[in-house]
């Protein structure tokens, strides 16, 4: 598809050609250039941008403990009801806590 760029116009992007490249109202996209060649990449958030080098580590620490407890059989459920998980999880609470349970 061609286009004709004018002085005091912006680019547009026709809409058949965001259509096939995915590209949304609203979407970032990043203008690239080399040799005279423009190449418009849509700039997608990655979870790894939000996230300082010192917060991933932390993230990946904390996905590797979960991962060794899995292997380990230390996993809970699946539970057959809401109510038989909220139970467990109060019952986990009360041994972090050192309390026993309320007698009603």
């Amino acid at each position: 598809m061609t286009v004709t760029l004018k002085s005091k116009t912006r680019l547009t992007v026709p809409d058949g050609i965001r259509r096939r490249a995915g590209l949304k109202s609203g979407d970032t996209v990043e203008f690239k250039v080399s040799g005279g060649v423009i190449t418009i990449v849509p700039k997608r958030p990655d979870a790894d941008d939000e996230d300082t080098p010192e917060q991933r580590r932390i993230v990946d620490a904390q996905l590797a403990e979960g991962l060794a407890d899995i292997k380990a059989g230390r996993v809970r459920g699946p539970f057959p009801t809401y109510k038989e998980f909220i139970a467990s999880l109060h019952k986990e609470a009360r041994k972090l806590s050192g309390k026993t349970k309320r007698s009603a």
